[in-house]
């Protein structure tokens, strides 16, 4: 009876502190800068030009947050590009954490009677939530996000107004930006 007991104990103890194991939105210090690479994008298609660009997610112990893709000033004026993502996140009550952000789509525009010269123009804005489990104070998995699409016309800070994209499952992985002396020390 006591090895069953003893038993019990160990089983109830491991499940108890399995949970502290993961990290948590509302008691890790997960504040600060966060990147996920895109490596070797084929920009054209064709495997012309191969290059490697960055998600780079900072989260301000405000609440605020931003999100800048390296990739956006690539071939912009052949392309198209999009602002910084500029937002706000919060902690579920599970501990994962939730990010809102908006960023603009800009295109090429043509010469015609509204625009004199080749330049960029407003094409739609983005409002995305993202869904990140807090794995440990260093490393963010995002397990979901979604995307409401809105026109220049539209309202993105209308979090019913747009279109709603469907849910993406894609996890990616990103790890914080830690910073070092060592490259300032190397001979």
């Amino acid at each position: 009876m006591l090895k069953k007991i003893v038993f019990v104990l160990a089983v109830m103890t491991i499940f108890a502190t399995v949970p502290t194991f993961a990290g948590n939105c509302k008691n890790d210090n997960f504040f600060g800068s966060y990147t996920n690479t895109n490596a070797n994008v084929d920009i054209f298609g064709d495997g012309s030009v191969i290059h490697t660009f960055v998600n780079q997610l900072t989260l301000n112990s405000d609440g605020t947050a931003n999100l800048y893709w390296t990739g956006y000033n690539d071939y912009l004026i052949n392309q198209g590009t999009g602002s910084p993502s500029i937002g706000s996140w919060d902690c579920r009550n599970d501990g994962k954490l939730v990010v809102t952000l908006i960023t603009g789509v800009y295109t090429p525009s043509v010469p015609d009677g509204n625009a004199p010269s080749p330049d960029l123009t407003l094409v739609q804005h983005y409002r995305t939530t993202y869904l990140f489990a807090v794995d440990n104070k260093n490393t963010l998995r995002r397990i979901q996000s979604r995307t409401r699409r809105y026109t220049p016309a539209q309202d993105p800070g209308d979090p019913n107004g747009g279109t709603l994209g469907t849910l993406n499952n894609t996890v990616l992985t990103y790890k914080r930006l830690v910073a070092s002396d060592a490259d300032l020390l190397a001979p």
